[in-house]
């Protein structure tokens, strides 16, 4: 079972409170700046060994020759980690917006040779049949919107996935499972984009909504086989008073096609939605999910200085509740949706921006004779 830490640094809350404000977050916004925030990442598990890293985000505006008061910040991240038993993960993400918002452009590279557990297609996956498998990933893409109206965008967008699969011990369901493209493959997604988008903040929102649906095709001639791939995201943000927000979140994916890869379709859990089922616990060709997530603004109005050390912290707490399930076509049930719950701490590091360091604690159900399933996170951003 893994178990991972992500240690803080004293150095590195010091930088996050050199910028922070005195205005408390809902009744005003500080002077936007560009911020940094690291975070060291050990961790430790039986099929990696030790994990060393770190990971980072940075905060900039883009029209810093031309500032407008409207332009939402952009973000640069980075997570590189090694372990101990030479397996390696690198991630870099761009989110760029451009002066008054007008484009939108999200990058992404990552590559890992990293092994997972595989635990089967479906719903109704066993703990005990899980087998571990080797992976390396290649995987590339953008997002380009530009905005047509005040709050609607469209755009095009382009993904390319590469993986390579290996296993050492032939335990668990994998080596017998009769999987479409056992050993790996490729595929080139290209889409469409429409969005809607009047959120006060991309970052932690206290009002507005944002609907995001993507519409792609992988030619054959750009990937192993052709494939439609349909995503739908969708968040309602409802002010309850001036330090409380509920904010509502609905997740859709379907992946269509004669020959289905194994590993593109989608997978329930991870550190936005479904938190407390492990990656890829329960996959299928169709994914739904919906939550909702309570927070509430914590000023302490504690000033802490010491030595270099000159900071008034400001934090949220959140508790979230949500559903989901993963079908083949027309498998659909409101048997097969599964539960999740859990609680959370926010730490806003960057408040001109509303950027935090998000900690959860996730659960999911507890099947027949096993431990009921649950999750940790750390994360630089907001699951919604």
């Amino acid at each position: 079972m893994r178990k991972t830490i992500s240690a803080l640094s004293l150095c590195i809350l010091a930088g996050s409170g050199l910028r922070a404000q005195d205005s408390p977050l809902p009744d005003s916004i500080p002077a936007r700046r560009n911020s940094l925030f690291p975070i060291p990442v050990i961790g430790f598990s039986p099929e990696k060994g030790f994990e060393f890293g770190v990971a980072a985000l940075y905060s900039y505006y883009s029209d810093k020759k031309d500032p407008s008061p409207w332009t939402r910040n952009s973000t640069a991240s980075i997570l590189s980690t090694f372990t101990t038993n030479s397996q390696f993960k690198f991630d870099v993400r761009f989110e760029n917006w451009t002066k008054d918002n007008n484009f939108h452009i999200k990058t992404n590279f990552r590559y890992h040779n990293f092994p997972f557990y595989f635990y089967g297609m479906g719903d109704t996956t066993q703990y005990k049949n899980r087998s571990l498998v080797g992976n390396k990933r290649y995987k590339f893409s953008v997002e380009a919107e530009k905005r047509v109206t005040s709050h609607f965008y469209a755009g095009l967008s382009l993904m390319y996935q590469h993986d390579r699969f290996t296993v050492d011990e032939q335990k668990g369901i994998y080596p017998l499972a009769d999987l479409q493209d056992k050993e790996g493959g490729y595929a080139t997604f290209l889409g469409v984009t429409g969005v809607y988008d009047n959120r006060n903040n991309q970052n932690y929102c206290t009002g507005g909504t944002f609907v995001r649906t993507n519409v792609s095709y992988a030619p054959s001639f750009l990937s192993k086989h052709p494939l439609w791939r349909l995503e739908l995201k969708a968040s309602h943000f409802i002010p309850i008073s001036a330090k409380s927000t509920l904010g509502l979140n609905a997740y859709g994916h379907s992946l269509q096609g004669n020959t289905l890869p194994f590993y593109l379709m989608p997978e329930m859990g991870n550190d936005n939605i479904m938190r407390g089922y492990y990656t890829g616990r329960y996959r299928d060709q169709n994914y739904l999910a919906a939550q909702a997530e309570y927070r509430y603004f914590l000023d302490p109005k504690k000033h802490i200085k010491f030595w270099f050390i000159d900071m008034k912290p400001t934090f949220a707490l959140a508790g979230f509740a949500g559903t989901g399930t993963v079908f083949k076509n027309g498998g659909f049930t409101t048997a097969g949706l599964k539960p999740n719950y859990g609680l959370g701490l926010r730490y806003f590091y960057d408040k001109a921006a509303r950027i935090t360091l998000r900690v959860d604690y996730g659960w999911g159900e507890k099947r027949p004779g096993e431990k009921r399933q649950s999750g940790f996170y750390i994360s630089l951003s907001e699951a919604f």
